[in-house]
């Protein structure tokens, strides 16, 4: 295997993780939409809740869901698909530490595995789980922990590269 392994070109090998990645995402889709019992209407409803709402403790109206704790199924949802797409960057890190894939794919994979399985968790202790806000609020904090996992995830993939790369220009 090693022989055929190495004649392989590197962009070709890593050409295959985002084919794997694709196929995995669209398998995932389908079997979160197979697994939760009518995911499809429960989107439907999701969005058909949206309205014009003001911010807690503001004038500020913006657009989203009125009756945030109705949805709770469609979280569920949302919060495995995180978890589970997070799992599989971890996958994909190993996969690419065996291929001798480049650092900044490999600091991209950690980052975006931080980012899924911080999405999940907060989708689970902030959407799901019954916290010291009332739903409206925890919908607003839920957005503002999103911005700033954002963030968080793209420190680390910082991180990992000026590890790596240590006093190097970029």
């Amino acid at each position: 295997m090693s022989e055929t392994y190495d004649v392989f070109p590197k962009r070709y090998r890593e050409g295959i993780f985002s084919a794997i990645s694709a196929g995995f995402f669209f398998l995932l889709v389908g079997a979160i939409f197979i697994i939760t019992p009518n995911l499809f209407q429960r989107t439907e409803a999701f969005f058909r809740d949206f309205d014009s709402v003001t911010i807690p403790n503001t004038e500020v109206w913006v657009f989203a869901p009125v009756f945030p704790r109705t949805h709770l199924d469609l979280y569920r949802a949302v919060e495995q698909f995180c978890f589970a797409l997070g799992v599989f960057q971890l996958i994909i890190l190993a996969l690419r530490f065996m291929a001798g894939s480049p650092w900044n794919k490999k600091a991209e994979t950690i980052s975006n595995s931080v980012f899924w399985i911080g999405a999940g968790y907060l989708i689970l202790r902030i959407l799901i789980e019954a916290t010291r806000w009332p739903a409206m609020t925890a919908w607003f904090v839920f957005w503002a922990a999103m911005i700033m996992l954002l963030g968080a995830s793209l420190i680390v993939r910082a991180m990992v590269l000026a590890a790596v790369y240590p006093g190097r220009r970029m």
